[in-house]
């Protein structure tokens, strides 16, 4: 049930209150990422029991696992991955930047040397989603980039396994690792690495208020591509709204933080 508050009849202070103060959630982050760094894959396991409820022995998929994945989907699915791919693929095929060298005739060499990171990470949320999309769309663009190689990190459920909708993806993206790891300490892992998970040199994804918090605090020592969520919405309207599309408007944003 949507809690209705009507303007004029609360205060400000309550009808704009957030349940997790952005403080607050600077400490919490803030602290698992000095225990990433510090205690390396046995933090990861530790916070993936404690926040994710899953008890975890490796914290890599397996190649066979990914595979396992797509073979299991409906063929159907796996043919919309597909087209979406390759629609993906030639539109970020002309952003491709190349290198090039000019020569003046009297002798002064001018040019731009394009050369790709050598490890690029991609955060895939877990929750209420499977966010297939969200694989595709970066992991694809680094490959074309030339990335030396491309890892993912995603939340487990609770047994312990990856959607297997987001492992079917990460097959047709050609992502090289997946780890099982989500959270503020999945951003830890890639900015510090540990025995498991390589150091990447950028950061790149969509998450909820905590991996946001974690991206804006290791950009200092990892690029990011952005502080990218929880987006939110609000709906403005009057008795002549139809409430079928103001709840379809605020449902659309739903999955992506119960804070938003």
């Amino acid at each position: 049930m949507i809690r209705i508050m009507e303007y004029g009849v609360l205060p400000d202070s309550e009808i704009f209150s957030r349940s997790t103060s952005s403080r607050d959630v600077s400490g919490v982050v803030s602290a698992i990422l000095k225990d990433v760094e510090t205690k390396g894959d046995a933090a990861l396991r530790e916070y993936t029991k404690k926040l994710d409820g899953a008890d975890i022995d490796s914290i890599e998929v397996s190649k066979k696992e990914i595979e396992d994945a797509a073979d299991s989907m409906d063929p159907e699915f796996m043919k919309v991955l597909y087209k979406a791919a390759a629609n993906i693929r030639s539109y970020h095929f002309h952003q491709k930047r190349e290198s090039f060298v000019i020569s003046e005739k009297d002798g002064v060499v001018l040019g731009q040397k394009i050369v790709p990171v050598s490890v690029a990470g991609i955060y895939v949320p877990g929750g209420t989603a499977a966010l297939s999309s969200t694989v595709l769309m970066d992991a694809i663009p680094a490959k074309i980039a030339g990335v030396g190689q491309v890892v993912m990190t995603t939340p487990p459920g609770k047994d312990g396994k990856v959607n297997p909708a987001v492992l079917a993806a990460a097959y047709v993206a050609g992502v090289d690792r997946v780890f099982k790891v989500g959270g503020a300490q999945a951003i830890a892992a890639l900015a510090y690495g540990t025995e498991s998970v390589p150091k990447a040199d950028k950061i790149v994804g969509p998450g909820n208020i905590y991996v946001a918090e974690a991206k804006k605090q290791v950009s200092g020592i990892v690029g990011i591509d952005m502080i990218a969520g929880p987006s939110e919405i609000l709906v403005i309207a009057d008795e002549t709204a139809n409430p079928k599309f103001a709840a379809a408007d605020l449902m659309s944003q739903a999955e992506h933080d119960v804070l938003a």
